[in-house]
C-alpha cells in the first residue's frame, strides 16, 4: 500500500509505500525514526521523499540544503538481511550505480551523458548532479536507509559550488517519477543479484556494473584520506569488496575504503 503517492503513479508501482511530505529537516532522519517506532510499516523499497529538505546532510557529515522545489531529496529502505555481513559495504555503491542507471535513462535521444563517481555520486556532463548517504537503523543492523538528492529544477546561480550541476542548468527537465521508478527498479535488480550470487559481486555482474558505470576509473585522482592525507594517482579498478585501487607512480598500488575522491588532469608540481 502506498500513502500520500499522488502524482508519483509509477513510484507507487515500484515501492510498497511512498510518502509524500512537503517540507522535513533530512528524509532520512525521518525515516530512520518511522522504522524505529513501526517497522511492519516500513518494508523493504519503502521510501519518503519531498522536494523541501532544509537540514540534510551528505557524505563526511557535509550539509545538503537546497532552496525549495529545487532538488528532490529521498529516502528509501532497503532490507539487507539476505546480503552477507561481508558484502553489505556494495549497498552504497549499488545505489550510486542504479541512481546512474535512472539518471542516464532521463538523458536518452539527448547529447548529455550521466557517470558514476566512486563511490556512490552520480555525475551529469561531469557536474555532480546527485549524492548519497546510507545508514544503518540504530537497533536494527539488517536494515539499511538510503538517501539521495537529485538536483532538479536548480537554477545555475543556486549550485552550492562550482563543481555541482543540475537538470534545469543543463537545460533538461526531469521526469521525478520516471526518475525514482528507474532507480528502485535498477536497485532492487542489482540487490537481488547480489544476494543470488551469496555475496559475490563479481559472480553476480554487478561489480562488472559498476566499473561499466564508473568515470573514476582511468582517471588521475586526488583522494582526502580520513586521516587528512591526501593520496594521487590513477583509477585503476573497483577490487572485490568494491574498494578503490588506485596506482601510485605506475606500479604501486593503494586500496581506498572511503575517501573523497577528486578527478584531477595532473597531479601539481611542488617546487
Amino acid at each position: 500500500m502506498s500513502y500520500s503517492s499522488e502524482g508519483f503513479p509509477l513510484t507507487a508501482g515500484v515501492s510498497p509505500r511512498v510518502q509524500v511530505v512537503e517540507t522535513t529537516d533530512s528524509t532520512n532522519a525521518d525515516v530512520v525514526r518511522h522504522f524505529v517506532e513501526a517497522p511492519h510499516e516500513w518494508p523493504h523499497l519503502s521510501l519518503l521523499l519531498t522536494t523541501d529538505q532544509r537540514a540534510g546532510r551528505g557524505r563526511l557529515d557535509r550539509a545538503w540544503v537546497t532552496p525549495p522545489g529545487t532538488a528532490l531529496a529521498v529516502s528509501v529502505v532497503i532490507d539487507a538481511s539476505a546480503i552477507p555481513a561481508a558484502a553489505r559495504g556494495w549497498v552504497p555503491l549499488l545505489a550510486g550505480a542504479a541512481m546512474t542507471r535512472a539518471i542516464a535513462a532521463q538523458l536518452a535521444g539527448t547529447v548529455h551523458t550521466a557517470a558514476l563517481k566512486w563511490p556512490n555520486d552520480v555525475l551529469l556532463d561531469g557536474g555532480k548532479v546527485c549524492g548519497i548517504l546510507a545508514e544503518v537503523v540504530p537497533g536494527h543492523p539488517d536494515v539499511v536507509v538510503i538517501g539521495a538528492g537529485v538536483n532538479t529544477r536548480m537554477p545555475r546561480a543556486d549550485l552550492p559550488v562550482d563543481t555541482a550541476t543540475s537538470f534545469a542548468a543543463a537545460g533538461l527537465t526531469c521526469e521525478e517519477d520516471r526518475l525514482l521508478a528507474d532507480y528502485l527498479a535498477a536497485l532492487d535488480e542489482q540487490l537481488t543479484a547480489i544476494v543470488a550470487a551469496g555475496g559475490d559481486a563479481a559472480a553476480s555482474g554487478v561489480l562488472a556494473e559498476v566499473e561499466a558505470l564508473c568515470s573514476t576509473l582511468g582517471s588521475d585522482v586526488a583522494v582526502s584520506l580520513p586521516d587528512g592525507q591526501t593520496l594521487w594517482g590513477r583509477a585503476q579498478r573497483i577490487d572485490a569488496d568494491g574498494r578503490l585501487v588506485v596506482v601510485q607512480d605506475g606500479e604501486y598500488e593503494s586500496v581506498v575504503s572511503a575517501g573523497d575522491v577528486v578527478h584531477v588532469r595532473a597531479r601539481p608540481v611542488v617546487s
